[in-house]
């Protein structure tokens, strides 16, 4: 069976992971922390990078930060995974659903100003598969209306939006390294991105269980002591050494990463031609980061046989979201704004073919002919 994923792994993360293991610092703020921090904070130019233990963690942080509380509202599109909507639901908030672009599934910006209510506190943007939404555009409406922007940037590591990396532009961003992501932590690990200095100093406090203790060692105070409210959201010294054995080979695994997406490209290109299935659409303004490969189909049927055929000749293919607003939690804690036009239409179309560097030549070519020959025994 080929996989649909595999974790990133360059070869180096064994030896770093071990070396940990073996020194005397194992929690956090390491020397990998530090180490995979700098990194960021040189490669995105924002003032602060903080290490999470997951990209969920830091949308929560970035939920406390603006200070969401009960009765605000937050705009954001409803295909999304649930950790953008948690965030903020569990401050109280109520999210607003609003439609989707049908060619980058990204939200679409021309149905947000609509949304904006007296009560409305920022509005999320979710870059999906690392392309970027139209952030010039949604940057406009939030200062005309004093709104944050928040990135959910959890598939956008190694993408820009002109020339910008995505997670930069809005207020604070978010990325994810999950297992399924371009890089991982091996496993699950987040990163808060601060591109406001006002935050800088409070996100500190409350990863570090609402202490000072960051000033503490760098010698601001001469003690900490609890200063604000907080929590634990650091990410441990193990799972940081992990991610630096892929962070230091970035480019390799993201052009290995481009190179697969390029191939399924080209090789699929004549059902495109066809009109027998539709590409992901890349804006001129934006460069992604190959996060996944995926294809429409004709309907939710179709998308069904498609992935019992791959099944059948050994490959794993997959769907994503369900729209949070058809959903019990999406119902009870969000309402959809206007019209869902393209958002459950579009969603039951998608199919991700397997994506992840190792992905041998012969096996995207074999993925590639299974569905070509699915198509010439259906069509």
């Amino acid at each position: 069976m080929i996989p649909f994923n595999k974790p990133a792994c360059t070869g180096n993360e064994e030896q770093y992971v071990l070396k940990v293991m073996h020194s005397d610092k194992i929690s956090s703020n390491g020397f990998f922390g530090k180490k995979c921090e700098n990194w960021f904070e040189r490669k995105l130019g924002c003032h602060k990078a903080l290490l999470t233990p997951s990209c969920t963690a830091a949308l929560e942080m970035a939920a406390i930060l603006i200070n969401v509380k009960s009765g605000d509202e937050i705009i954001m599109p409803s295909y999304t995974f649930t950790s953008t909507a948690n965030a903020f639901v569990l401050r109280g908030a109520k999210i607003v659903f609003v439609d989707i672009r049908p060619d980058t599934m990204n939200i679409d910006e021309n149905k947000i100003e609509a949304a904006i209510t007296s009560k409305t506190k920022a509005i999320i943007t979710v870059h999906y598969a690392g392309v970027g939404c139209d952030m010039d555009f949604i940057m406009k409406i939030a200062n005309r209306y004093g709104l944050f922007v928040i990135e959910d940037a959890a598939h956008g590591v190694m993408s820009t939006y002109k020339g910008k990396p995505l997670g930069t532009i809005g207020h604070l961003g978010t990325y994810s390294f999950h297992e399924t992501k371009n890089f991982t932590s091996a496993g699950e690990g987040g990163l808060l991105i601060i591109n406001d200095k006002k935050f800088e100093y409070h996100a500190e406090i409350f990863r570090e269980k609402g202490t000072n203790r960051s000033q503490f060692f760098r010698g601001m105070v001469d003690k900490y002591s609890w200063v604000n409210l907080g929590s634990n959201c650091l990410l441990n010294e193990l799972s940081a050494a992990y991610l630096w054995g892929n962070l230091e080979k970035a480019n390799e695994i993201n052009k290995s990463r481009l190179n697969i997406w390029q191939k399924y490209y080209d090789g699929l290109k004549e059902l495109e031609n066809k009109k027998l299935i539709e590409f992901p659409s890349i804006p001129d303004e934006c460069v992604h980061n190959a996060h996944m490969f995926y294809l429409k189909v004709k309907d939710l049927e179709n998308r069904n046989k498609l992935i019992q055929y791959l099944k059948g000749n050994n490959i794993m293919s997959v769907f994503h979201y369900v729209p949070l607003h058809s959903t019990p939690a999406g119902e009870k804690f969000g309402r959809f704004d206007n019209e869902d036009k393209f958002t459950t239409q579009e969603s039951e179309r998608l199919l991700r073919l397997p994506m992840y560097i190792g992905l041998e030549n012969n096996n995207v070519l074999k993925i590639i002919n299974t569905i070509l020959n699915y198509y010439k025994k259906t069509v």
